[in-house]
């Protein structure tokens, strides 16, 4: 694998950024590991990161390069900050950032494929919900989305958020009252895709029973069924940690529907 620590200017958030790319590469000499890579452009899985972390944490909390080298598959991973993926009310236009300039810059740097089915998006806590975001509003562009102890029902979370961090969540989503059937809203989201006669992304979704995000899983999980959404959904014993989140990113990259290279 190749990995590459790339710094660029985004015109969307008017400043220079950063994200992680780790990039298929043919090897049969590396000591206990052999890499894979087609002979075309890669499909490419953007790995979201969570509300205190940034674009390193998955390189440094999990082996995702070791986990992908065999698959052939490109992992995008952009720095967010707070934003929950999110054109913020009073911030920067970071969902704008992460569905349009960055699969647009990542393809034009990388030779990364833009057909849907080659096209994945996955995260943890604040990366689930955007991972589910992405693919829910753009269901045209990506084939799959994946959330780990995602944050998937942010409106009703909302709605009960601590005094403390009313006024960052106020800045990110705006009036919290009118988050409920929103763009921001996962479950609205849901709903409209299963409504359509478009494509729908396959969703798998893990969290674990001692999370303190597992009532708001249950409850994405019970909507899905009850719309006919299509949702793989897993849980078992965890709270908010690495270390399961290390685990369970090695059963998405095996649920996901990469095409044979």
């Amino acid at each position: 694998m190749a990995f590459i620590d790339c710094h660029f200017f985004s015109e969307t958030l008017g400043l220079s950024t950063s994200m992680y790319v780790i990039l298929p590469q043919k090897t049969k000499q590396q000591i206990g590991l052999s890499g894979a890579a087609g002979n075309g452009k890669h499909p490419a899985l953007y790995l979201l990161h969570g509300l205190s972390d940034d674009h390193t944490i998955w390189l440094r909390r999990t082996s995702i390069d070791r986990y992908v080298a065999p698959l052939g598959l490109a992992v995008v991973m952009p720095a967010a900050q707070r934003s929950f993926y999110t054109d913020m009310a009073h911030g920067l236009r970071y969902w704008t950032f992460v569905s349009e300039e960055l699969p647009a810059l990542a393809r034009e740097f990388f030779p990364l494929s833009g057909a849907r089915e080659d096209n994945f998006v996955a995260g943890l806590s604040m990366g689930g919900y955007g991972a589910f975001k992405l693919a829910l509003r753009c269901p045209d562009r990506f084939a799959a989305a994946a959330s780990l102890s995602g944050a998937v029902d942010i409106a009703n979370t909302a709605q009960n958020v601590e005094e403390a961090k009313r006024v960052e969540w106020a800045n990110i989503f705006g009036d919290l009252k009118a988050l409920p059937g929103s763009e921001n809203d996962l479950m609205h989201l849901a709903a409209r895709v299963a409504r359509s006669e478009g494509p729908k992304p396959a969703l798998y979704a893990w969290c674990g029973t001692e999370d303190f995000l597992y009532q708001g899983n249950l409850r994405f999980r019970d909507h899905a069924r009850a719309i006919g959404l299509p949702l793989t959904y897993e849980e078992g014993p965890g709270a908010h940690q690495w270390a399961f989140w290390d685990e369970k990113i090695q059963r998405v990259l095996e649920w996901l529907p990469l095409r044979r290279m």
